[in-house]
């Protein structure tokens, strides 16, 4: 498959069974319903996947449920940073031979370490695999924020390391990464509010967590930017924002949860100690889920 990565990724939800058990079934579905609207990827064990809830034992149930359910319709991005290099490595290995087409690094968090020390650890992984390697800028996690000149250096530097997501949140930066440095590195903004301002920009693509509960109407601003048409994908944007909003206005793991429930794709409750979401912001979420499809309808 091509590694040239462009256009929507959903950042897929990690459904578990009431003794929190990963629900494998559901998993496979909520796969489905992505690349069934038009994604152009899915992701496995992110941060929507609660990745930071899930065992070492566990983190690559998630990615071979997805790669098997994918079949090689789309891309599969695994997410395989962990707090040691060992079992960064470890992981990146097994998700390579499983058959990940992009492997995603999201940098050690807990303990903050030093550009310097973030830079080796980025070194190591991805000189332990063949594929493609996907950045992944969290500085609100992780303590570290890979700043534009560093992400250049290391794409120059190490063949594989071809894509970043940045979650940071800073618009600035993302754009120099998007306009001075897209010649050596793939730009995916990770901020699902910056979706159309990013794709317009010219952005590699979006990974938007939101994309499990609104795929198709994410994959429609997307698809309107391609052809050209600004106008369309504004009002396909301003039809779709609200609902990105809300789940973004509550707490976003189980928002998504409760947004795949309302459409009939029990996802679960989120790992505890994280709870689910109130009365009153699944009321926020049904409110802005039920007045997109009124509008639609």
């Amino acid at each position: 498959m091509s590694h040239n990565l462009r256009g929507v990724l959903t950042a897929l939800s990690t459904p578990f069974n009431q003794d929190e058990t990963i629900d494998v079934d559901t998993l496979r579905r909520i796969v489905d319903r992505s690349i069934d609207a038009g994604v152009d990827g899915v992701v496995a064990a992110g941060s929507t996947g609660e990745v930071g809830a899930l065992s070492s034992e566990e983190r690559l149930l998630p990615i071979e449920t997805v790669i098997k359910q994918a079949n090689g319709r789309v891309p599969v991005i695994a997410n395989t940073g962990a707090t040691s290099t060992a079992e960064a490595i470890r992981l990146s290995q097994a998700a390579e031979k499983l058959g990940a087409d992009v492997l995603m690094l999201v940098t050690p968090y807990y303990e903050p370490l030093s550009l310097e020390e973030t830079v080796t650890y980025i070194k190591d992984v991805a000189n332990s695999v063949k594929i493609p390697v996907m950045l992944y800028n969290i500085p609100a996690v992780t303590g570290v924020n890979l700043d534009p000149t560093t992400v250049r250096a290391l794409a120059e530097e190490v063949d594989n390391i071809r894509y970043i997501k940045d979650s940071s949140a800073n618009w600035e930066q993302a754009l120099q990464l998007i306009h001075h440095h897209s010649d050596v590195i793939g730009t995916f903004i990770g901020w699902d509010v910056y979706l159309y301002s990013a794709l317009v920009e010219g952005a590699a693509g979006v990974m938007a967590g939101t994309a499990n509960v609104v795929p198709n109407e994410i994959v429609a601003v997307s698809r309107a930017i391609a052809e050209g048409d600004l106008a369309g994908a504004l009002e396909q944007w301003r039809r779709v924002y609200p609902v990105i909003d809300a789940l973004l206005s509550v707490p976003f793991i189980p928002a998504i949860k409760t947004g795949l429930t309302l459409q009939g794709l029990r996802a679960g409750s989120p790992r505890r100690p994280t709870a689910d979401l109130s009365a009153e912001d699944q009321a926020r979420v049904q409110q802005a889920l039920s007045a997109l499809y009124q509008t639609v309808a």
